[in-house]
């Protein structure tokens, strides 16, 4: 079975051979990133604490050098110059270039023209930088998220930007570019799932089969490009409530119809994730905390994350 690091509100969690270690207990993660040089290299987002960094796959942690805002609501690497990117709340990103040690603003991203009209609909005074997606074959090319507020790009690091990709999803929750196929860019959002073959220049909604259209969590298969998958519900409501939340995790295995996989969930799976040497397998993190595998075998509780789960990464068995 792969090794999992999994953030959430409650704890970070490293799952590896059956064990779960915890740390960071209380402190409000929400996203994470891993070195892809270094998998025991391992950075996570706080509520309200900043970014964190584990050189020991999260057995121990130090704090980064501080941001100007607290909230860190994404964090990503380049897989071409392992640039660390830290996107925050209010909507701004920060790279850094020694682990953290040390951060730059990239400006630009808030002197875009639609910046003053991005607005989370729970906190409409204020958004936030959802997902990032560095290219791994341009250092320079980078994606951003915002929710709620779309996607935009910089092709030079963010030197310069370009305002809302014309088709992309508006309430944006997750990007993944696809290693293989690195034109190949998908999104997750309110409204569903779109695509782009430009590395993010334009996107189209790609919803066929797809009965419910608030999609949150995302994951690609790293061996075929015609493979994806994404968890989603009818609405907000049903994902981030108390009840059940009738979600469902569908796979695309054509690259072109949805079909789901398992249905009727009653906790929301907010972060999926697979591994490459896993082909076939996914593994769903829920707001309950549940870490669960879905292969052959159906869906199988792997362990459980106080707090619930809201990143996961899947990395390689015995890495």
């Amino acid at each position: 079975m792969a090794v999992l690091y999994a953030a959430g509100a409650g704890a970070f969690a490293a799952i590896r051979g059956g064990g779960i270690e915890l740390s960071l207990e209380g402190m409000g993660a929400g996203c994470l990133a891993v070195d892809p040089e270094d998998p025991w290299l391992v950075y996570t987002g706080t509520h309200e604490e900043g970014v964190f960094r584990s050189s020991d796959g999260g057995r121990g942690w130090e704090r980064a050098a501080a941001l100007p805002h607290r909230r860190v609501t994404a964090l990503a690497i380049s897989p071409r110059d392992r640039t660390l990117y830290a996107g925050t709340e209010p909507s701004a990103i920060f790279a850094s270039r020694d682990g953290g040690e040390s951060w730059r603003e990239l400006e630009g991203l808030r002197r875009l023209p639609s910046a003053p009209t991005w607005s989370f609909p729970p906190r409409p005074w204020t958004s936030h930088v959802r997902a990032i997606a560095p290219s791994p074959a341009d250092a320079g090319l980078l994606l951003v998220g915002i929710e709620l507020g779309g996607v935009v790009r910089s092709p030079d690091g963010g030197a310069s930007w370009q305002d809302q990709r014309p088709g992309a999803i508006a309430d944006c929750h997750a990007l993944a570019v696809h290693p293989a196929e690195p034109g190949l860019v998908y999104e997750a959002g309110g409204g569903g799932f779109a695509e782009s073959r430009d590395s993010g220049e334009s996107w189209e909604v790609r919803n066929e089969g797809l009965r419910h259209r608030y999609a949150w969590g995302l994951a690609v298969d790293p061996g075929d490009p015609g493979r994806a998958y994404v968890s989603a519900t009818s609405g907000p409501g049903r994902a981030h409530g108390q009840g059940d939340s009738g979600a469902a995790i569908y796979v695309r295995r054509d690259g072109r119809r949805w079909e789901a996989l398992v249905g009727d969930l009653d906790a929301f799976p907010y972060a999926l994730a697979t591994a490459p040497d896993e082909p076939g397998v996914l593994y769903a993190g829920f707001g309950d905390g549940r870490v669960c595998r879905l292969g052959g075998g159906g869906l199988r509780e792997v362990a459980t994350v106080p707090g619930g789960v809201a990143a996961l990464v899947a990395l390689p068995e015995g890495f």
